[in-house]
C-alpha cells in the first residue's frame, strides 16, 4: 500500500475512533437529568417570574434540565380565565418560562373547545393524554405521549393521563367534552407499558390523583417516576410504591417540585426530591415580572362590589355567602353550593373586587332552579357526602344534620327551615344550584329543572351590591354526626 495513502487512512481511523463516533448519539455511562414539576396552578401568574429565574439559573449549571406540568393550568385567575382571549396569559407565560409539556388537566376543557385549540396551537409545547380521544370531536387530538432527549443520548418518554369522574368525563362541566371519548387512565396506561423496554425511562405525568396514582404505580412497575397532578396533594417526601418514586407539588404555584434523577448506562440508578416554596425564591426573571404586571393591570378587575366587615374564611362562612345569594336574587326556598365551586378559602377583611369574586367563582356556572320535595332534597345532599367522604354542599334557607353510617354514607338527615321546624316531607319547594350540579350530581328529582340566565358568580356581584357590607364569621349552617 502507498505509504501516504496508509498514514491517511491511519489517520482518518484515529480520529473517528477517539471521537466515539457511531451511527446514533453516544450515551455517556452516567448522567444526572433534573426536571422541576408544577401541577394545578391554576392560572396563579404572579410566581411565574420566580418559576423562570429558577428554571434559567439550572439550565445554565446542568446540560440535562426540564420543566414540565402534571395538569390544570386554567381556571382560578380572572386575569387568565375571564378575558376574551380565555387563558392567553398563561399559555404566553409557559412558553417563556421554557416548558417541556404538560399533561392534559380537567380544567383544561373549561374554556371550552375553540379556546382551548387556541391555546394547543399557540404552546410552544405540546399537551399529551393517553386515554382521550378528540378524533371526533372540535378539539385537536392529543398525543398519547412525548420522547424527550438528553445531549448524553439518554431518552425520556413521558406518558400522560387524565382523570375521569364516575360519569366518566374529567371533572368540568359536559357540554365542554361534546365529542370527546374518554377510557380509563389506570386501564389505558398499561397499553404503553412498552414504552420502558423501548426508551429506558418512563415517567407518568399524570392528573389523575395521588390515590390513583399509587393505584398506578402498583398496576405499572415500569415507570421510574410519577409526576402528579388534581388532589392538590404537597408530598413533602415523596412516595415510594411498587419501587416507584410519587411526587406532587401542591397547587396554585405555592410550590415547585425538583426532581434529580442519577442516569447509569441508560437507566435510572437513583432518585431524588424535594418541593421549593416559592416564598423562599428571591430572585426573579425582570421580562417575566414586567409581562405579569401588564396581565395585572386590568381596571375592570379593580372594581369594589362590596365590603367584608370581617374576613369571610371557609367553605361554610364563604358557601353560606354565595347560597345566600342566590335565594336572595331568585327568591327560591333553597340554594345549595357544591364545595368543588368554591376555588378561594378566604375574601380578607376590606373591600371586595370584582377580581376576588372571580377567583372564589371562576366557572361563568348558570343557575338552574328545580321543584324538589324533602326526599330528593335529601338525595343531593346525601350524593354529594358519599362524592366528598364529607360535607360538600354548603346551603342557604335551611341547616341540616348528617348522621354517618360509619361508611361515609348517609344514615339520615335532619334538615330544619329558617324557623327551625323540620322540613315539612309533603312540601313542594324550589331549590337553586349551579349547571355543573345540575347536570353531574345523580339525585332523585321529578322536575327537569329550568336554566336561568344568571350566573352563581353575577347573583353573588348582584346581592354584594346591593347588601354593601357582609358579616360571615361563625356562620356554620351543616354538620356531620358520625
Amino acid at each position: 500500500m502507498n505509504t501516504r495513502l496508509f498514514i491517511l487512512l491511519s489517520t482518518i481511523f484515529f480520529l473517528f475512533s477517539s471521537s466515539g463516533y457511531t451511527q446514533e448519539p453516544a450515551r455517556q455511562k452516567s448522567a444526572e437529568i433534573i426536571i422541576l414539576h408544577t401541577n394545578d396552578m391554576h392560572a396563579k401568574i404572579d410566581n411565574m417570574a420566580k418559576l423562570a429565574y429558577l428554571a434559567d439559573s439550572l439550565r445554565r449549571n446542568h446540560p440535562n434540565v426540564f420543566l414540565v406540568s402534571a395538569g390544570d393550568n386554567f381556571t382560578g385567575n380572572p386575569v387568565v380565565d375571564m378575558i376574551p382571549d380565555k387563558g392567553y396569559p398563561m399559555i404566553d407565560l409557559m412558553n417563556r418560562c421554557g416548558f417541556n409539556v404538560s399533561a392534559l388537566g380537567n380544567h383544561e376543557f373549561d374554556m371550552g373547545q375553540d379556546f382551548l385549540n387556541k391555546r394547543l396551537d399557540q404552546a410552544i409545547f405540546p399537551f399529551i393524554s393517553c386515554n382521550v380521544d378528540a378524533s371526533a370531536a372540535v378539539m385537536h387530538p392529543l398525543k398519547p405521549y412525548i420522547v424527550l432527549g438528553t445531549p448524553n443520548g439518554d431518552s425520556l418518554a413521558f406518558l400522560g393521563i387524565i382523570q375521569l369522574d364516575e360519569n366518566g368525563l374529567p371533572s368540568s362541566h359536559p357540554s365542554k367534552m361534546t365529542g370527546i371519548k374518554f377510557t380509563f387512565g389506570l386501564t389505558k396506561a398499561r397499553e404503553y407499558a412498552w414504552l420502558k423496554a423501548r426508551y429506558g425511562i418512563l415517567i407518568g405525568l399524570s392528573h389523575l390523583g395521588v390515590d390513583d396514582d399509587v393505584r398506578l404505580a402498583d398496576s405499572m412497575p415500569q415507570f421510574d417516576l410519577i409526576i402528579g397532578g388534581h388532589s392538590h396533594t404537597l408530598l413533602e417526601k415523596p412516595l415510594m410504591e411498587n419501587d416507584v418514586m410519587i411526587v406532587q407539588a401542591g397547587a396554585n404555584l405555592r410550590f415547585i417540585g425538583k426532581t434529580t434523577l442519577l442516569i447509569e448506562n441508560g437507566a435510572v440508578s437513583n432518585r431524588l426530591d424535594e418541593v421549593i416554596p416559592i416564598a423562599n425564591l428571591k430572585n426573579e426573571n425582570p421580562d417575566i415580572r414586567k409581562l405579569i404586571d401588564q396581565y395585572n393591570d386590568n381596571e375592570e378587575f379593580s372594581k369594589v362590589i362590596g365590603i367584608a366587615g370581617k374576613p369571610v374564611v371557609g367553605f361554610d362562612e364563604l358557601g353560606s355567602m354565595m347560597t345566600d345569594a342566590l335565594t336572595s336574587q331568585l327568591k327560591v326556598d333553597f340554594a345549595f353550593q357544591n364545595k368543588g365551586g368554591i376555588r378561594s378559602y378566604e375574601l380578607p377583611e376590606g373591600n371586595i373586587t370584582m377580581k376576588d369574586l372571580y377567583k372564589l367563582d371562576p366557572f361563568n356556572n348558570q343557575v338552574v332552579i328545580f321543584k324538589m320535595n324533602a326526599a330528593e332534597i335529601e338525595s343531593l345532599i346525601c350524593y354529594g357526602y358519599a362524592l366528598e367522604k364529607d360535607i360538600d354542599l354548603q346551603v342557604s334557607g335551611m341547616t341540616y344534620t348528617i348522621f354517618d353510617n360509619g361508611k361515609n354514607q348517609c344514615a339520615k338527615i335532619q334538615m330544619l327551615d329558617e324557623s327551625g321546624k323540620v322540613l315539612d316531607p309533603a312540601r313542594e319547594c324550589t331549590v337553586a344550584m349551579n349547571n355543573y350540579m345540575a347536570v353531574t350530581y345523580k339525585f332523585n328529582h321529578q322536575d327537569q329543572g329550568v336554566t336561568t340566565p344568571l350566573t352563581t358568580a353575577e347573583a353573588v356581584i348582584n346581592y354584594l351590591n346591593k347588601v354593601k357590607t357582609i358579616d360571615y364569621s361563625g356562620v356554620k349552617r351543616v354538620r356531620v354526626i358520625r
